[in-house]
């Protein structure tokens, strides 16, 4: 059954527009909250990131959760995993995420975790969808929800980000830019770096409801590179508006994605007897990350684009370790979900336990060259159906042979196909991801 609000992480949009909307917010409160909070009275956690539609979405979802018998714990600006571990702390029903991740102000979601901290699956969200569908019918008034706030959420969040490394792992003597946004870890980041010893220079910790990911954080690296020279910093930490990707920056301003990231973690895991079973990436993970783990015999595994999907296959393995290059960073053996701050501190761990700096320890890791062109579309296209794509995407894959890959995908969210093109020479991924380009064009009837 396909689903008709939500997406591959909850349900996003423009606020103001559907589904962006207060009346169906309040909606999706009861509606979630007949699903989620069905086997007993239960109890919802709500928390928030910067942007100045979540008053307004808070309260929605606070009323629509009431109606439908709920109580509500309300966190206030908080990382989206500090939501899932304090659902799962506190014994909650579920926890609602009020955020649209990296986009600007303007955007605004929801998206949710289980009682144990984990996003919803499928099937709940199409239990959820259904109701949408149907009269809104109150509780009656004895048995409407009540609201009361978590006044030490923040606290509590820290302790567990600052529990996810080894208790004598100590930050002193090291300089670190911190970046949070302008979003949900303004107040959160600096303070877990300072009191694990670091010198902690802030960027992106002054929020006004309208700045979220403006030229800060993980999308904009720009600026915490000139912090990070400035200040003659051993590194730069970025997160994300809410808080559950991170990129991160040597010492001379070069950025570390989430393929850097995430091999830095696993390799240091492999070395200690940690590492249980293999990594899982995406379809978009660079291929000499693919092949930087292949050296070290950690076994690796591709999952479709999107942090769900990861987890999925985590799952499916019994595997603990697996993220996206944009920076989403899963160690399930420390949290339920992608966690901006945990996936830092991990690196920093293995980067103490290994005497390296960020730079050294991607040293023997290489980045392959990749071409993405997004090529817009009037309607949806099957490229499977298309002769003339998949006989160029077989002459391409033939002359990269066994130095590169090709990946055609439909967006999930825009009206695109994403024609990647990736190999070690540069020259030639760009060539042939422009001619594919064309002749998806051409397939396409544009």
């Amino acid at each position: 059954m396909k689903r008709k609000y939500f997406g591959t992480d909850g349900i996003r949009g423009r606020v103001g527009k559907a589904p962006m909307t207060v009346d169906f917010i309040l909606k999706l409160g009861w509606a979630a909250g007949k699903v989620l909070g069905k086997s007993d009275r239960g109890q919802v956690v709500i928390g928030k990131d910067t942007r100045i539609s979540g008053y307004m979405f808070e309260s929605a979802l606070e009323a629509g959760l009431a109606a439908a018998g709920l109580d509500v714990l309300l966190l206030g600006p908080m990382p989206t995993p500090a939501i899932a571990y304090i659902t799962q702390s506190q014994r909650a029903s579920a926890g609602i995420v009020i955020s649209a991740s990296h986009n600007p102000y303007h955007d605004d979601g929801v998206k949710f975790f289980n009682a144990n901290g984990f996003k919803l699956p499928d099937e709940t969200e199409l239990e959820i969808e259904a109701l949408l569908d149907q009269p809104l019918q109150m509780v009656g008034p004895e048995q409407i929800g009540k609201a009361t706030r978590m006044e030490d959420a923040k606290g509590r969040y820290i302790e567990f980000c600052k529990s996810s490394i080894g208790f004598h792992t100590s930050l002193r003597g090291m300089k670190l830019v911190i970046d949070c946004a302008h979003g949900a870890t303004y107040h959160i980041a600096p303070a877990v770096f300072r009191e694990l010893g670091a010198e902690v220079i802030e960027v992106g910790t002054s929020p006004n409801g309208l700045n979220i990911n403006h030229q800060v954080g993980a999308l904009y690296p720009e600026s915490m590179r000139s912090h990070v020279l400035e200040n003659r910093a051993d590194m730069g930490i970025a997160f994300d508006g809410d808080g559950d990707r991170l990129m991160m920056m040597d010492a001379a301003g070069e950025v570390k994605n989430g393929d850097q990231l995430l091999y830095i973690i696993a390799r240091a895991r492999r070395k200690s007897g940690l590492l249980h079973g293999g990594v899982v990436g995406t379809v978009m993970s660079n291929l000499g990350f693919e092949h930087a783990l292949q050296a070290n015999d950690i076994p690796f595994e591709r999952a479709a684009v999107g942090d769900r999907h990861v987890m999925e296959k985590l799952v499916h393995n019994d595997w603990r370790l697996g993220g996206e290059s944009s920076g989403h960073i899963i160690c399930l053996d420390k949290t339920t979900t992608g966690d901006g701050i945990i996936a830092a501190l991990q690196v920093l761990d293995a980067l103490i336990g290994e005497g390296q700096t960020l730079s050294e320890a991607c040293g023997d890791m290489g980045i392959y060259p990749q071409t993405m062109i997004n090529v817009p579309i009037s309607q949806p296209m099957n490229l499977n159906d298309s002769a003339e794509v998949q006989d160029a995407v077989g002459v391409a894959e033939e002359e990269l042979a066994d130095s590169g890959r090709v990946l055609l995908r439909a967006s999930g969210t825009e009206p695109l196909i994403r024609v990647m093109v990736e190999g070690q020479n540069a020259v030639q991924v760009a060539q042939l991801a422009e001619r594919l380009a064309q002749i998806v064009i051409t397939a396409s009837g544009r």
